[in-house]
């Protein structure tokens, strides 16, 4: 595999896409200090799977994406694409496939880097890899930096035996065998894992048994209960739908009843109209009633005087008439004593008559004597009739009172 072309975009000061063809034989980059010459070394070695900061001159990885000068904004990422030849078909046999290969990382401002081999995306392991088969990657000694051969004539043995590996192009081998050793390593962790797994097993057989017979048996009163839930639903069922069907009939029932109430409703509703014409007559006849008791309750209370007044002039009429009955039999008294004094009189006038016919001034005493009590007698009875009359006259009031009452 041979590199031949690479492409960077917003890689340090690539802020613009830049694309570098690398033809067969020897390319140079030639440049004053600052044009970018490192810049487009470390840009190999990041493409290649370097992770570390430092190698970057930086304090962080996002420190590759260009941060922007006083006439070019800052860029939110930065890519850079390496295409290799591989006609000889000499990658390794997951990338082996295609003519072309083209690997390109991509990071983005807060979001991190990711890797794509021929518009896949890749892991950084299967990248380093990729390259450490070549015979290259982001450490082969094959690119020098700047200060790194003063580093490579004072570096230790084993620094030196790593270089020498990677110059003899067995640094994917060991790479490969460190990785079959980790996992050779956690296959043994987990051979140990199973066998404690199996002891565990082994120890809650037992236990797993006896549930496995609990589980059976509950799985056989499952289906007895099951069976029993199924007869008690298929009796409820049962149960409901007489219910169902009674509660039809009912409603049946129900749905008559309304519509015979709903039937007396109108008919109601009907009467209920008839009598409402039939209220203002009757509210009419209501207020002359009305008007008619209220007058009664008037004459009945006018009447009520009247009979106080002729209670009262009944009483006053009986006193009268006790008054004239006493009255009366006075003069009836004294009506009996003149005419016992009148005869009285007859008899000494007979004797005084027959004593002395001679006797004419006594004759004419004892006539103008008995002529006064005869005017007195009669004046007497005159007062009598007046008593009568007035006695007649009350008891004809004391009639007319009690026909009022």
């Amino acid at each position: 595999m041979q590199f031949s072309k690479i492409r960077l975009t917003g890689f340090k000061s690539f802020v613009d896409p830049t694309e570098l063809v690398i033809s067969d034989g020897l390319t140079g980059v030639v440049g004053p200090n600052g044009c970018g010459k490192s810049n487009l070394l470390e840009a190999l070695r990041w493409v290649m799977g370097e992770n570390r900061p430092t190698a970057m001159r930086g304090g962080g990885m996002e420190d590759v994406i260009f941060a922007g000068a006083a006439s070019r904004p800052a860029r939110n990422y930065a890519e850079v694409l390496l295409t290799l030849d591989n006609s000889a078909r000499l990658a390794p046999v997951a990338f082996n496939d295609a003519e072309t290969l083209e690997v390109v990382r991509r990071i983005t401002r807060d979001a991190g880097s990711a890797y794509k081999t021929n518009g896949k995306d890749a892991r950084a392991r299967d990248v380093q890899m990729l390259f450490a088969d070549a015979s290259t990657g982001a450490h082969s000694p094959a690119l020098v930096r700047q200060g790194q051969i003063s580093e490579l004539i004072n570096a230790k043995p084993k620094s030196r035996r790593r270089v020498l590996e990677e110059a003899a192009g067995i640094s994917g081998l060991y790479q490969r065998r460190h990785e079959a050793e980790l996992k050779l390593n956690g296959a043994e962790t987990n051979l140990a894992r199973v066998d404690d797994v199996v002891e565990q097993l082994e120890s809650q057989l037992n236990a797993l048994a006896r549930q496995a017979r609990q589980a059976m048996r509950y799985r056989s009163i499952l289906d007895e209960l099951r069976k029993f839930e199924g007869l008690l639903l298929y009796r409820r069922w049962r149960e409901s739908d007489l219910a169902l069907t009674l509660a039809v009939e009912q409603l049946t029932a129900a749905t008559k009843l309304a519509a015979s109430g709903q039937r007396g409703a109108a008919q109601a509703a009907t009467l209920r109209l008839d009598l409402e014409g039939k209220v203002p007559p009757l509210r009419e006849e209501e207020a002359v009633a009305g008007a008619i008791v209220q007058r009664l309750s008037v004459e009945r209370d006018a009447l009520g005087d009247q009979e106080s007044r002729a209670r009262a002039t009944i009483e006053t009429l009986c006193n009268r008439i006790e008054q004239l009955g006493n009255d009366i039999e006075r003069e009836s008294g004294l009506n009996h004593d003149a005419g016992e004094t009148i005869k009285r009189l007859d008899w000494e006038f007979e004797a005084i008559v027959k004593a002395s016919e001679g006797q004419d001034r006594r004759i004419e005493v004892a006539g103008v004597e008995a002529h006064d009590a005869a005017a007195a007698m009669q004046e007497k009875e005159a007062d009598l009739d007046r008593h009568n009359e007035d006695v007649a006259r009350l008891a004809a009031r004391h009639q007319s009172a009690h026909r009022m009452m």
